[in-house]
């Protein structure tokens, strides 16, 4: 099994990965690898939204949230 390091594309960390595994997440997420904070931040934000977010809105807004702060919390 071949491993790839990928970076995400909210937060900018970056992990070591299978193909599959990032097949998976990037289906999940609109064609976007994002990290195992980033996903659960997004589906957390979606299972508990008023506005009833679907996950491309989630995953916009997420990633917005890190334009403004300019940070990583995982590093």
């Amino acid at each position: 099994m071949k491993i790839e390091s990928v970076r995400c594309e909210c937060c900018g960390l970056k992990e070591d990965c299978t193909q599959d595994y990032i097949n998976d997440v990037e289906a999940k997420f609109d064609g976007k690898w994002l990290c195992g904070l980033c996903s659960e931040a997004i589906r957390d934000e979606v299972n508990r939204s008023k506005k009833q977010f679907g996950v491309e809105e989630a995953v916009k807004a997420h990633m917005s949230f890190h334009g403004k702060f300019k940070s990583n919390p995982a590093v």
